[in-house]
């Protein structure tokens, strides 16, 4: 259990990362991530990159420049354009499902206008699922001046859409659904200098 506590990225690093080690077993129709970061940095980073064999940009998560978010699927990209915030963190949440090719998007609780992507298109497993640094290959591939620095907290997954209610329990750890994974049981292995700290 996570709660209370907050991954940092002190630097940029081509290596440092986490690892998420939960298995997917089935290939996703519908899925959501939240996430909390807390940086200053205003080059390109990526938060959250789901890998597969096939794609490297199966799920990413990325942060291009301060105001906005990319979300890919299936390496097509949409872009959300959110407000400036310095000096706090930032809450995020996306959702999509393959039937309609809807994406929903929450900033900080609220959410964005809905738009749509990759319509009939499967998330593909098994999948490497990293923090802080954004895959070229499966597992790999790293550019430092993508990686992530500052702190990452309040990471969750599901295999399904979630609501507005739901973005607003989570921002608070306490997930009304169960998640594949989640801050309060996260499986997880640091690979170089990424610190848990409280």
């Amino acid at each position: 259990d996570l709660v209370n506590s907050v991954l940092v990225f002190p630097w940029e690093s081509q290596s440092a990362h986490v690892q998420v080690t939960a298995k997917l077993e089935q290939p996703l129709q519908n899925f959501s991530v939240c996430l909390r970061s807390y940086t200053d940095l205003t080059r390109p980073h990526s938060l959250f990159s789901y890998a597969t064999k096939a794609q490297d940009n199966e799920i990413l998560l990325f942060k291009p420049r301060p105001g906005w978010y990319e979300l890919a699927v299936g390496n097509k990209f949409l872009s959300f354009m959110v407000p400036q915030t310095l000096g706090s963190s930032e809450h995020v949440c996306a959702s999509w499902e393959s039937s309609t090719g809807i994406v929903a998007f929450w900033f900080n609780g609220k959410p964005w206008p809905r738009k749509g992507l990759q319509k009939g298109y499967t998330v593909g497993v098994p999948a490497s699922i990293l923090l802080g640094q954004e895959q070229d290959s499966f597992g790999g591939g790293f550019d430092a001046q993508q990686s992530f620095v500052g702190e990452i907290s309040s990471v969750y997954m599901w295999d399904t859409g979630i609501s507005t209610s739901e973005v607003l329990s989570v921002i608070h750890d306490k997930p009304g659904q169960t998640p594949i994974f989640g801050w309060r049981n996260f499986p997880y292995k640091i690979v170089g200098e990424v610190y848990l700290k409280p």
